[in-house]
């Protein structure tokens, strides 16, 4: 299914787990290091510097850019290590994340709860998504290297939808 973020919001919300997307818009890379900065920031009553509404953030790091490409291989990082700010993502009015792996119970019930969407990508595809990458920008926490946030514009961004806003996880056991 194609989904365009800035027209087809409807969409995402009758995907199932197991759904294949094809997603055009506006994602955000954030890592470990930027979550825990921004973790920070909001206890401290800071401004983020980056509006995440209406996207998704993509945990992954690309590596350096080659002449003449938009972004370097951009492969998704594990998801679970970012299980522990699952409860941000309401306040960052986020549709959902992208990784790769299952979530522990914990988040997958929180996201479940509070009709937060998450996206599986293959890992070793970094070089192939990439490709869906139309510009790329790095926004904020610059002294992080590959783990700044980045925004990304991307058209045909494949990925599976591992948990639905009906409760589906492709990860149960």
């Amino acid at each position: 299914m194609k989904i365009d973020l800035n027209k087809d919001y409807e969409l995402l919300k009758t995907l199932h787990a197991g759904d294949v997307v094809e997603l055009t818009g506006t994602i955000y890379t954030s890592r470990d290091a930027a979550h825990l900065r921004m973790e920070q920031m909001l206890k401290n009553g800071e401004k983020l510097p980056v509006d995440f509404s209406n996207s998704f953030i993509y945990y992954a790091g690309p590596t350096p850019t080659k002449p003449n490409h938009v972004v370097g291989s951009i492969g998704p990082t594990t998801s679970s290590r970012m299980d522990k700010f699952a409860y941000m993502m309401p306040t960052l009015k986020v549709y959902g994340t992208i990784g790769k792996g299952p979530r522990d119970k914990e988040c997958t019930k929180y996201y479940i709860d509070n009709k937060i969407l998450y996206f599986i990508t293959t890992g070793g595809c970094g070089a192939l998504l990439a490709k869906s990458v139309k510009k790329a920008e790095e926004i904020a926490f610059f002294d992080l290297g590959p783990e700044s946030i980045k925004r990304l514009e991307v058209d045909g961004f494949k990925m599976i939808c591992a948990i639905d806003y009906f409760g589906n996880n492709i990860f149960k056991d």
